[in-house]
């Protein structure tokens, strides 16, 4: 990993900050992504979701 690049690119961060909206948008989007993981942990893998093994021999 290069340690400088991402210097440069936090500094350029740091210089230039996402807009609130942007920051916004992405703690919406993780936390739908946190609420299907939840459910799906709370729930289970829905059985119809599940894909058929097709198997090689007939």
């Amino acid at each position: 990993m290069n340690y400088l690049l991402w210097l440069a690119r936090a500094k350029r961060w740091a210089q230039n900050p996402p807009s609130r909206d942007r920051v916004r948008l992405v703690l919406v989007v993780v936390a739908i992504s946190l609420a299907i993981i939840g459910l799906e942990w709370a729930f289970g893998w829905p059985e119809w979701l599940t894909p058929d093994r097709l198997s090689a021999k007939p």
